[in-house]
């Protein structure tokens, strides 16, 4: 196990619900390729903090990266949902581009 996890698991000891050091963490276990607790950290930030909109991109690239294109989609619109709610622009926009490349949509086929 590698020090930034268990400096992170340290942290979550004291904090345990903090959705930036269960992000850090899981994007550690994405790191090592522990397809389970990426898995289940990703799951976890969406159930216990919806409104964590960070959480959405990555978490569809990631079901892109192994394979799971449909539930990509999902996490994709949900994340959309949830940026316009908590009026994140900025994120709305970086999942818009993200779930329109997924769907095979150019930003040049904008204009079209």
């Amino acid at each position: 196990m590698s020090n930034r996890i268990e400096e992170l698991q340290a942290f979550l000891a004291e904090t345990p619900n903090d959705p930036f050091l269960k992000y850090a963490l899981t994007l550690e276990y994405k790191k090592l390729g522990d397809q389970d607790k990426t898995l289940s950290g990703f799951k976890d930030l969406v159930m216990h903090h919806p409104d964590y909109v960070g959480t959405y991109y990555h978490y569809a690239k990631y079901l892109e990266e192994i394979q799971d294109r449909e539930q990509a989609f999902l996490i994709y619109q949900n994340g959309l949902q949830v940026a316009q709610r908590v009026k994140n622009r900025h994120a709305y926009s970086e999942l818009l581009a993200a779930y329109n490349l997924a769907r095979g949509i150019e930003e040049d086929d904008w204009d079209n």
